[in-house]
């Protein structure tokens, strides 16, 4: 939980910038289209399940946003990434009148044509990929050995490729399939610095006490260049353990959205209708697990 020196105010459902079109939005994110670059602002809406949850968790954006930038800077030497500008001074004039409502919660960005497919590294079994193991002994198409049980540590880490669904579920597929769609070389070189990444961010959030189980990454081509996009290791991208309370075959203590999946399984949430309201010790519990997930990883507090 955050401590009472932690000042996060009121919560960001949405924004509404005149003069600049009506945004895409995303799940959790709106994005403005600058001409020649995007606006993306972190709103603190939650999703879970693809459905978005009411009410939005205070502060989440901001502490997303800042994540995100801080391992843009973090994994530079593998990858370029989308950010043109992260500091509000340095947009464009007629963003000003809105620079308090966007400060630390959104960036300018280069346009990029967006890869249709998540790249997926997964170091421990869990999730969807725990379900699959219990059903096929295998990920994805990738075998695994036997005796594996919920939150066991993979010999090495694997790949394991979704689809990008603009509404419904993503579908894990094999790479195979990933190949076939965007041809083999650029599918080898998305796998291979999926790995690298995660790999980075394992080693970096091992030192913090904290295990990376599992994280998605977003990729696409600016000027013809494989590039880093959207969110980048952040808890709602990313599966982040207790390293201390790690132990196989046991639910672990996470800094991430599990915390609201459980609640939500613990209601008998049949994952397609209406979603059930988070109560406010749920949407206080995810807070503060998004705040101590950022201060573990960074060594800093997000800025609100």
């Amino acid at each position: 939980m955050p401590d009472a020196s932690t000042s996060i105010g009121s919560s960001l459902w949405t924004t509404e910038l005149e003069g600049f079109g009506a945004p895409t939005r995303g799940k959790v994110r709106d994005l403005y289209d600058l001409g020649d670059s995007l606006l993306l602002v972190a709103c603190d809406r939650l999703s879970a399940y693809d459905h978005v949850l009411q009410p939005a968790i205070p502060g989440k954006g901001k502490i997303l946003n800042q994540l995100t930038n801080f391992w843009f800077e973090q994994t530079s030497n593998l990858v370029d990434n989308h950010l043109l500008h992260r500091d509000t001074t340095d947009f464009p004039p007629e963003l000003a009148p809105y620079s308090e409502q966007l400060r630390g919660r959104a960036v300018i960005a280069k346009k990029a044509e967006v890869v249709p497919f998540e790249c997926v590294a997964r170091g421990y079994l869990a999730g969807s990929a725990f379900k699959e193991y219990l059903a096929f002994r295998s990920v994805c198409g990738i075998p695994l050995p036997e005796g594996l049980a919920r939150a066991s540590e993979l010999a090495e880490p694997v790949f394991t490729p979704a689809t990008k669904a603009e509404s419904g579920h993503d579908e894990n597929v094999d790479f195979e399939t990933m190949s076939n769609a965007i041809g083999q070389g650029l599918a080898e070189r998305l796998r291979d610095l999926t790995l690298a990444l995660y790999d980075q961010g394992r080693a970096h959030a091992r030192e913090r006490g904290l295990l990376l189980a599992d994280t998605k990454f977003e990729f696409g081509l600016v000027d013809g260049k494989l590039t880093l996009i959207d969110e980048v290791l952040t808890p709602d991208s990313s599966r982040y353990w207790d390293a201390k309370a790690w132990e196989p075959g046991q639910e672990p203590a996470s800094f991430d959205k599990q915390f609201v999946r459980n609640w939500l399984d613990d209601q008998g949430w049949d994952h397609d209708s209406e979603p059930p309201r988070l109560p406010d010790h749920v949407v206080a519990g995810t807070q503060g697990r998004y705040v101590e997930a950022f201060e573990r990883l960074t060594g800093s507090r997000p800025q609100f």
